[in-house]
């Protein structure tokens, strides 16, 4: 059988461009390449020679994250190039980045979300408003990144215009949420059409760490995530359902994880993320494994199912100019 060509697209220009080289050098290594040819970019310097061998490429796979990789850019771009990638389109891409979009659709679902308040650059702002509708302690992150780049938590009121302003660093628009002191929940989904919830994981961060922030995600030793998630079988229900759900709201195809806060029997959604983390230790593959996918079968599993809705993108549009 022939190999496929894979294009690796890995590094870009967000703030979260050092977690995409080192998935991209994980993955790299865990591509059998026994089936696959491998052809590395990185879109920070080489989108021109992407277009231009874009005719050699049978797939992408994107290990983009934040702005300008994981929003519907470069989503976009492979659809104009006629190149397969895993995950999610420009649709759920774009809607999944957006946080308050995504609130908003996740509410219109029928799931459960702290409460919130909206943030804009330039707008005047009254911070014991806040306080006064939300309570304290308060979350505080920008629309549009992810990581927890930019993202505060704020137990008194003299802090918060620090943490304002530390958010809208990344974004114009930022969200300030009512803090859910629970656990902490996240749950990936596999799948285009026939989804799989897989099994939950803890995620619990160390001493010294108030919540899952960058170093407590990127830091080997600084949160301790426990898979299976230590709950009952009627919460493990209720989160792999939130999970199920929230992939549905966005249009995600292929894959996501959902971060959620598990509280007095209650499941809080807090967001979904398209192009999870993509190390052999990241919590999308440690899911994966006990589920029985290896990580270089997970990867197997993510092309085929990008072939698969590629194939159904290029069907809409041959439909669309007969």
């Amino acid at each position: 059988m022939a190999k496929l060509t894979v294009a690796l697209l890995a590094g870009g220009v967000s703030s979260e461009r050092e977690v995409s080289l080192n998935s991209g050098h994980q993955v790299f290594a865990a591509l059998d390449k026994a089936r696959y040819e491998v052809l590395r970019f990185d879109p920070a310097t080489d989108l021109p020679l992407l277009v231009a061998q874009a005719d050699r490429i049978d797939v992408a796979l994107i290990l983009l994250h934040g702005p300008c990789g994981e929003d519907g850019t470069i989503q976009g771009l492979l659809d104009l190039l006629d190149i397969a990638y895993q995950g999610s389109g420009v649709l759920g891409s774009a809607l999944a980045m957006d946080k308050l979009v995504a609130k908003q659709l996740f509410e219109k679902a029928g799931l459960t979300v702290p409460a919130y308040r909206v943030a804009r650059w330039g707008q005047v702002l009254d911070p014991q408003t806040f306080v006064t509708d939300l309570g304290l302690p308060l979350v505080i992150k920008p629309a549009g990144a992810g990581s927890s780049v930019g993202m505060s938590i704020v137990r008194d009121t003299v802090d918060l215009p620090a943490a304002l302003d530390l958010a809208f660093a990344h974004d114009t628009t930022v969200l300030v949420e009512q803090y859910i002191a629970g656990r902490e929940i996240t749950g990936a989904v596999l799948g285009n059409d026939d989804l799989q919830a897989l099994p939950l994981i803890e995620i619990i961060p160390s001493e010294g760490h108030a919540f899952f922030d960058y170093h407590a995600k990127y830091t080997p030793g600084a949160s301790h995530e426990i898979c299976p998630a230590p709950i009952d079988p009627a919460a493990t229900d209720q989160c792999q359902a939130c999970a199920l759900a929230a992939h549905r709201a966005l249009n995600c195809l292929g894959y996501s994880r959902t971060d959620m806060m598990l509280f007095q029997g209650k499941v809080y959604v807090l967001e979904t993320n398209t192009i999870p983390g993509m190390t052999a230790t990241s919590l999308l593959p440690q899911a994966a494994a006990k589920a029985g996918l290896s990580f270089s079968q997970l990867l197997d599993r993510l092309i085929t199912l990008g072939i698969e809705a590629h194939g159904r993108r290029r069907a809409r549009c041959r439909k669309g100019r007969a």
